[in-house]
């Protein structure tokens, strides 16, 4: 018993059990919507926002948030669908949206950890040149006419499933084994728990901040790339607002916007849940123009109502830990009592 309490009071689990509510609550008034063909395709639609909130968790981990992504996706999508379009290698064009995400991180890191700017006003400023740089690179038109070759990969391999969504997962799994094993891993989350503490036992605080915002640009470069070959094509405004979706995935997941605690697993499993709301939206047949405003309200209903169960463990555990002490001191009395009667009998 004690066993399965301790499962199901992990945020990962919760958030896993609402999505599988979340299904079959749909489910019931649409059964279309737990198909074998909708599943697949929520999964394979989840899979940018998966890119997406594994770097975000490096960010958050730290304390930090990255409210860029959503440029940076979107001027890598342009960058290297141009390339692709305009008939050069895939493996080019990869390799440029990396070096972009590598240096929107850069400076992202740099503007937090050494000049101590706010990241939300950092990461602000910097989303708003990349969106600007991206409109002129683009010229405020789409990119289109992608050749079939680079969108195939999009197409399904196993079980309704393409070579992204694998790789997405195998990336979750190697990044949380990273984060539960290696010792460099638990940095992360220790600088956002306390970040004098981290200075003080020698974490090399300033780099592993970089490095998380680097990591949260590379992961954004990624999903862009993922998000021309999918899409087929990208337009003047791709990634607007995406980030506060993921965002929103890594609070859903369990992950903390104050820092110091979450997984990149429950993070990946809110990206599922925000794209399975967006699919769910559609099969009950709610006009698009109330999706932002349902997700608004869900998202806050579901952190809220964890927060409040997760409050409610918490404080019934600290009532058993006081309620067993009061019994150790009360046991202690009677011994004490006990003691100096039998002194006094003598």
């Amino acid at each position: 018993m004690d066993f399965l309490k301790r499962i199901f009071e992990k945020r990962e689990v919760s958030a896993f059990v609402f999505l599988l509510i979340l299904f079959f609550g749909v489910g019931l008034r649409n059964p279309d919507f737990i198909g074998f063909q909708s599943i697949s395709t929520v999964l394979k639609g989840s899979v940018m926002y998966i890119l997406l909130a594994i770097g975000m968790t490096f960010v958050l981990l730290t304390g930090g948030i990255d409210v860029s992504v959503g440029a940076t996706l979107g001027i890598s999508a342009a960058v290297s669908a141009t390339l692709i379009r305009d008939e050069h290698s895939v493996f080019l064009a990869i390799i440029l949206a990396l070096i972009i995400g590598i240096i929107i991180g850069l400076i992202n890191g740099i503007g937090v950890a050494i000049i101590k700017v706010p990241a939300i006003i950092m990461t602000l400023g910097v989303l708003g040149i990349v969106r600007g740089a991206m409109i002129v690179y683009t010229d405020g038109k789409w990119v289109e006419n992608l050749p079939d070759n680079f969108k195939m990969a999009s197409q399904n391999l196993f079980l309704g499933l393409n070579v992204y969504f694998i790789i997405a997962v195998i990336a979750v799994v190697l990044v949380q084994f990273y984060f539960a094993r290696a010792k460099s891993g638990k940095y992360f989350a220790a600088i956002g728990d306390n970040i004098e503490g981290s200075i003080l036992v020698g974490i090399h605080v300033k780099k592993f901040i970089i490095l998380a915002y680097i990591i949260s640009g590379v992961c954004a470069s990624i999903a862009g790339v993922v998000f021309a070959s999918q899409v087929g094509f990208v337009t003047s405004n791709t990634g607007l607002d995406i980030e506060m979706t993921a965002i929103a995935a890594c609070v859903l997941g369990g992950v903390s916007l104050s820092g110091g605690i979450g997984s990149v697993v429950g993070a990946s499993i809110g990206a599922v849940i925000m794209t399975a709301i967006n699919s769910a939206l559609v099969f009950l047949k709610v006009p698009s123009f109330w999706n932002k405003s349902i997700q608004g309200i869900l998202l806050i209903i579901i952190v809220v109502s964890d927060v409040i169960i997760h409050k409610y463990f918490e404080e019934k555990a600290r009532k058993q830990r006081l309620s067993a002490r009061s019994m150790e001191d009360l046991e202690s009395v009677e011994e004490y009592s006990q003691s100096v009667s039998l002194g006094g009998n003598k």
